[in-house]
Parts: structure tokens; C-alpha cells; sequence
């Protein structure tokens, strides 16, 4: 059986999640703007999935299904605020490769740097930006920024700010500021294949997707009730155990790194930090080999979305890492269903199998 470590990349999907989704694709499989009895019922469940999912989130503000978050933050990098764009050169590649695109078709786009902690060095924002984008949670070392902080000198700029808060949400509060936030459903044992982007009250956005007019005129395409039902769901289900999921995430770093050997570093910082990623490096070790080796334990060299590329990662060489030794980090997500002796367990077996790199063949 596989020990799952690998919560920065996807959830498990809970029971609950589930249960609400099955009748959605058996009996009541109606599209939901449709205007007869099937196709209102699913259209009432689509609105109770969105009250579930906005109740995590700021008040005064629009909640927007899309297909993920990547579709969600396309859309407020797009089509939300003008002139220049200012971004971490941490964030997701969702943003980053979008904003340096947009930097092509005439965008001036600023990369914020970061500290050596990962935290954002307090920035100063050129003239004419309209837009400053920060994760809450970063998806590769599980850094927090100061997002509150970053949208108070974005308003004061004159600019809009955006909060990529798929790694925290549902995991942590979301702060007041945003005037855009992305999240994901998948990241909190909902489906995959459905995010959200929230709009605070106020704000202009112009659509990205054109079709049929869906979602309020500004996001065509037909939802899905059972994919909305779920993420509802797990919303209703995260907002229940968020004090319980956060108290055992704490105990599973604390165990973590009870069992940290000599020579083993984290990478980012410890305090401003979501505690369900322990992202870490020993010098010289082959993490590909580790990771093949070890095919029963799921954990990662970074980002999913980046795997296979062969680049070092932008995160870590943004924190000041070397080429080596962004190639010789490793992340660990735990969570929710994560139990402490399978982590211990887990993480025993990857200590072991990087000393046994390090000894000499015969």
C-alpha cells in the first residue's frame, strides 16, 4: 500500500465529497441551466456549493466556478485592472508564466524577489502598476506572505491585488484585502477539475471565456452540478475541521522533524510557514533515484506541475539556492489522512535510502 505524501500536488477526496457528487452523476445528471424541473434542481445545487465555498472566504465579494485555479488566475491576470503587473518570482507557475506571456503583448511585468526565508522583501512598485499578485501559501516550500500587508501597498499604488490561495485555502483564514482570490477544489479533498475565482464587490472583470453567457454573463460554459456539489462539500467539511485538521498537521511537523538526521536542512522558512509542507535538501543526493526507488512512498522533487522539466526550481533558486541544491531538495505534503506512523515510517525509509547513496560500492 502506498504512503501518500504529496498533498501540495492533490488531496485524497474525502467520503463526503464524494457521497454529495454520486447522485449528480447518476440520476440527476441534468445540465443545470437548463429551465425545467431536472435542470433547476441541479441549479439549486450549484448555489448551495457556492454559499459552502464562499463562506470561506472574505465577505463583499462574487464567487465564480471555473475549471481550476489556473483557468482563475488566467482570468484575473487578463482580464481584471491595467498597466504593469508585479508578481513574486515564487509564484505558481500558473502566474508567473502568465504574467511574463502578458509581458509579450505589452504588459510591463515586475518580479517582486523574495528573502533567503522566502517571505517578500518588502517591495517598492513601479509607476503605472496595476496589478500585484502574492500566494498565500506557497505551493513548493509552504511559506505564508504577508498577503494583507502586500494588498494595503497595492491599494495604496493604486493597483488591484490578487491572492493565489490554493495551498491555504481551507486551511487557514483567508485574509481581508484581496480584491481576487483563486482556489481549487482538489486541494481540500474535493474533485479535481474545478476552482473559483472570488471578485470583491466593486471590482470590474471582463469574461475570459465567451459562449453562452454562463455564470453571469462572465464565465461561459456549462457547469457541472456534481463537481460543484463536491467542492461544496469539502468546503462544508474544511470549514468544520479546520482547528482539528491544523492541530494535526502540527503534530505531524512536530513528529517530522523530531526525526530529522544531521545534514538534512528545510528549505524556507519555519515560523511564517503552512506546517503540511516540509520541503528539505541533502547535498549531493539523486533525488530521481530516491523517488524511484522508494515507489510505495508518494512524495515529490517539487512542484507537480513542473515535474519532468529538468529545470531547477524557480521557488528554491529564488531563495538563494544553488542549481545543486535545488536538484537535491525534496518535498513532503501530509495532512489530513496522514497518520504519524506511516510519516515516521515513510520518512525513516527516505533517510535511509539517501545514506545508502552516499556509502561507497564495491
Amino acid at each position: 500500500m502506498t504512503i501518500y505524501l504529496d498533498y501540495q500536488a492533490t488531496t485524497p477526496l474525502a467520503p463526503e465529497a464524494f457521497a454529495a457528487m454520486r447522485p449528480w452523476l447518476e440520476d440527476k445528471f441534468a445540465n443545470p441551466h437548463s429551465p425545467h424541473r431536472l435542470g433547476r434542481e441541479a441549479a439549486a445545487a450549484v448555489e448551495v456549493a457556492r454559499d459552502a465555498v464562499a463562506a470561506l472566504l472574505p465577505k463583499g465579494g462574487k464567487l465564480y466556478f471555473t475549471s481550476g485555479a489556473t483557468e482563475a488566475l488566467n482570468w484575473a491576470l487578463r482580464c481584471a485592472g491595467t498597466g504593469g503587473i508585479a508578481v513574486l518570482e515564487t509564484e505558481h507557475a500558473a502566474v508567473l508564466d502568465t504574467a511574463l506571456w502578458l509581458g509579450t503583448q505589452g504588459r510591463d511585468v515586475q518580479l517582486l524577489p523574495v528573502r533567503p526565508d522566502g517571505v517578500v522583501a518588502p517591495p517598492s512598485l513601479t509607476d503605472g502598476t496595476g496589478m500585484v499578485a502574492a500566494m498565500l501559501v506557497n505551493n513548493e516550500i509552504g511559506v505564508i506572505q504577508p498577503v494583507a500587508e502586500m494588498a494595503d501597498l497595492a491599494h495604496t499604488s493604486g493597483a488591484l491585488f490578487l491572492c493565489d490561495a490554493v495551498q491555504g485555502f481551507g486551511r487557514i483564514a483567508i485574509p481581508e484585502g484581496p480584491d481576487l482570490i483563486a482556489i481549487s477544489a482538489h486541494k481540500i479533498h474535493g474533485p479535481n477539475g474545478i476552482g473559483a475565482l472570488w471578485v470583491k464587490d466593486g471590482v470590474t472583470i471582463t469574461p475570459f471565456l465567451h459562449g453562452g453567457g454562463q455564470e453571469g454573463g462572465l464565465r461561459s460554459g456549462t457547469l457541472s452540478p456534481a463537481l460543484c456539489a463536491g467542492f461544496g462539500a469539502a468546503a462544508l467539511l474544511a470549514a468544520k475541521r479546520m482547528d482539528e485538521d491544523a492541530a494535526h498537521v502540527s503534530a505531524l511537523w512536530d513528529a517530522a522533524l523530531d526525526g530529522l538526521p544531521d545534514g538534512w536542512v528545510i528549505n524556507g522558512s519555519t515560523d511564517a510557514r503552512y506546517k503540511g509542507n516540509l520541503n528539505i535538501r541533502h547535498d549531493g543526493i539523486d533525488v530521481a533515484r530516491l523517488i524511484s526507488g522508494l515507489r510505495d512512498i508518494a512524495f515529490s522533487a517539487g512542484s507537480a506541475c513542473a515535474s519532468g522539466s529538468g529545470r531547477p526550481s524557480h521557488v528554491l533558486r529564488g531563495i538563494g539556492l544553488s542549481d545543486a541544491q535545488a536538484k537535491s531538495s525534496i518535498r513532503i505534503g501530509f495532512g489530513r489522512t496522514t497518520r504519524e506512523e506511516e510519516l515516521r515510517d515513510a520518512l525513516n525509509r527516505i533517510f535511509r535510502a539517501a545514506r545508502e547513496q552516499g556509502r561507497p560500492t564495491a
